[in-house]
């Protein structure tokens, strides 16, 4: 079993920079995969970014060169840097993990991050 608990999501101007945290405990193994996905009203969930425990990194189109993930992997961490956020990066962000390749997907509860503008 996994937990996630994420934290640090809130209320942000539009322009502004916010740092989302996932802490995971459990039965970690490597190699795995963490990511970020988002959820907006009315709209399916979506990949944001994911890191490898090699480091590997994969971004959604509309939040590359503003969003970066990074890992601690010693403290089981992984991180999202949000900046420049615009009001459609509102959303429940979501952090993800899973053990490469076929390991069983588990979420964290969800912080929410609203944009205004």
């Amino acid at each position: 079993q996994v937990q996630l608990v994420e934290s640090g999501g809130g209320l942000v101007q539009a322009g502004g920079s916010l740092t989302l945290s996932c802490a995971a405990s459990g039965s970690i193994f490597s190699p795995n995969a963490m990511a970020w996905y988002r959820q907006a009203p009315g709209k399916q969930r979506e990949l944001v970014a994911s890191m490898t425990s090699g480091s590997q990194s994969n971004y959604e189109d509309s939040v590359k060169g503003r969003f970066t993930i990074s890992r601690d992997n010693a403290k089981k961490m992984v991180f999202l840097q949000m900046n420049s956020v615009k009001p459609e990066d509102t959303a429940v962000y979501y952090c993800n993990y899973k053990k490469l390749p076929y390991g069983t997907v588990y979420w964290g509860q969800g912080t929410q991050v609203t944009v205004s503008s």
